[in-house]
């Protein structure tokens, strides 16, 4: 009699542990189960669009002369699209030779969509595991934006190891590992004062070990300024691509309320690293959405994803066309 109260008292106890762990399990991959919903570009892009559209409506209601060009122009400027490209964006309305209002409009449209239309946007997979380097300044939103992709990598079956390579703060290596253990993904990190080429490397190592075929490398929110941090990051970056041959993708992450000093941080760390690809966030933050065409046309670095939103789903991939007719609706 006792050994039979003995063993159901045994059993309850196993029940009990496997149910306190299941739904913890659940809870960890409860993110990245979830499939993400829609998100309305032109609703999380309000602030740039009612201050451009705000000045053009108005512009557009009037003759096409020199003022208005000028007008025109002064307007792009004012979105932070930027000098140079604001006028050359104004030469293509002009040499389209619109008639009115409606059709300049019209023409400006495709002025700004083909001046966005060149580069590839693509985060391209070569290796195996592939790299995504990301590097940027602290506060632009580097490491929410790094899990956003992440999450966004596991709904397209990729497998994914993240490295906490920013060992100069001990929140930026939990808040990652945190995010790692809601998305359900391994995590590679170490004490705060550690060499952070050494944390890129043991990431490599675990991918290979266990399967994954994508590795995410944070790294320090350095100021652009900074030379020994910068040096650094050469460092990393120089162990990955001993490891994996080529990095395939090199995000820089920029916060783009700050405006034209976002630009100046990208071009700093271009000339470092081998940034291949821009993530510019807190884009539903600024009334200055044209700062996409000026980055882009000052480092020659195309925006893979804009951030326009606190969920995990409000990273999107840049759709040039897209954005452009959610500014101008």
């Amino acid at each position: 009699m006792i050994g039979v109260v003995v063993a159901s008292v045994l059993l309850l106890v196993v029940l009990g542990i496997f149910f306190v762990r299941r739904p913890s399990r659940e809870e960890t991959s409860l993110v990245a189960d979830r499939p993400p919903p829609a998100v309305s570009l032109g609703s999380r892009l309000a602030k740039s669009r009612n201050a451009l559209s705000g000045r053009l409506s108005g512009l557009f209601g009037g003759p096409l002369n020199e003022a208005f060009w000028d007008q025109l122009e002064e307007t792009l400027i004012a979105a932070d699209v930027g000098p140079v490209t604001s006028a050359r964006i104004v030469n293509g309305v002009r040499d389209a030779k619109p008639v009115d209002g409606q059709a300049a409009r019209t023409s400006l449209r495709d002025e700004m969509v083909a001046g966005l239309s060149g580069p590839d946007r693509a985060l391209h997979m070569t290796t195996n595991p592939s790299v995504i380097l990301v590097v940027g300044v602290n506060g632009t939103g580097k490491t929410t934006s790094i899990a956003k992709l992440a999450r966004r990598l596991q709904h397209d079956d990729h497998r994914v190891v993240l490295g906490a390579a920013d060992t100069f703060r001990a929140g930026a290596i939990d808040q990652l590992r945190m995010w790692a253990n809601r998305l359900g993904v391994e995590f590679v990190g170490a004490e705060t004062g550690a060499d952070p080429a050494s944390v890129a490397y043991r990431a490599m190592e675990r991918a290979r070990a266990i399967g994954a075929d994508v590795v995410i490398v944070d790294t320090a929110g350095r100021l652009h300024n900074n030379k020994n941090l910068m040096e650094e990051l050469a460092k990393v970056v120089r162990v990955l691509e001993r490891e994996a041959g080529v990095i395939d993708n090199v995000m820089l992450v920029v916060d783009a309320t700050t405006g034209q000093n976002g630009i100046v941080q990208a071009e700093a760390f271009v000339g470092v690293a081998p940034v291949n690809g821009i993530i510019l966030t807190k884009m539903d933050g600024t009334a200055k959405g044209g700062v996409v065409a000026a980055i882009e046309h000052e480092t020659q670095v195309p925006v893979r994803f804009i951030g326009v939103g606190e969920s995990m789903d409000d990273l999107l991939p840049f759709e040039p066309a897209a954005f452009v007719d959610a500014l101008l609706e």
